[in-house]
């Protein structure tokens, strides 16, 4: 194992440098380093969302970027590239995490376009919720967390429902074994998609449905009933 900050050109040079040296080829960079941070859009703070672009989509060009030199010189490489269903569709109060996706997304097809002349293969593989490590890699935005914020009731409804969907989301070992297959694969596919069948649903619907239903529909998922809304609404004016 070699150190590795992705946030870092010095760090990730030294470790791709040291992994040709030590082999003499790199043929497979998979991109996960990732993490979220939850909050309204509105609230979530210009460093805060710099942060997770930082870690989520320029670290992910950063590596690619220190791998394609031999990649191209070998004529062979794999890049997989983790996106998130956030990735074709927003959910509220991870405005910072679903942007950098989308820009994963889009990076990573123009990425495909560049390089399948020299052999190398670019897979987006966008998971749905899976369980396991995602609480140490979730942080708040600290404004989202006052109970002054506008959106102090919708947040709060929100998180308890994100948090209870990943705990009995898919084995991480689903996305792992799905990995495996696109790094061995021939001709590996653009994108994989691994999920359960409602979230699969959620996919389709997203791309038969009007827009404005669709987003109502998530909305509607993510955030409490009007009853709800007006209890929580008149508790936050009584404190």
């Amino acid at each position: 194992m070699l150190p590795l900050d992705v946030t870092d050109d010095l760090s990730v040079q030294e470790a791709i440098r040291n992994i040709i040296q030590r082999d003499g080829r790199i043929d497979a960079l998979v991109n996960c380093a990732a993490f979220l941070t939850l909050g309204a859009c509105e609230d979530v703070s210009a460093e805060e969302l710099r942060l997770v672009m930082e870690t989520n989509f320029l670290g992910m060009a950063r590596m690619t970027r220190a791998v394609l030199p031999a990649m191209r010189e070998q004529q062979y490489g794999r890049i997989v590239n983790i996106s998130s269903l956030n990735g074709l569709f927003g959910i509220p109060f991870q405005g910072a995490y679903t942007a950098s996706k989308h820009a994963i997304e889009g990076w990573s097809e123009s990425l495909a376009q560049e390089t399948r002349r020299f052999g190398i293969y670019v897979t987006l593989v966008e998971p749905g919720d899976c369980r396991g490590g995602a609480l140490k890699y979730r942080t708040r935005a600290k404004a989202a967390e006052k109970k002054t914020s506008p959106y102090a009731a919708w947040y709060k409804k929100a998180v308890d429902k994100i948090i209870h969907d990943e705990q009995n989301g898919l084995h991480p070992e689903r996305v792992a074994l799905a990995i495996s297959s696109i790094l061995q694969s021939r001709c590996p596919p653009s994108r994989r998609i691994v999920a359960d069948p409602i979230q699969r649903l959620a996919v389709l619907l997203h791309k038969l449905l009007p827009r404005s239903v669709f987003n109502r529909m998530i909305e509607v998922y993510y955030t409490p009933g009007q009853d709800d809304m007006r209890s929580e609404i008149k508790k936050m004016e009584g404190n």
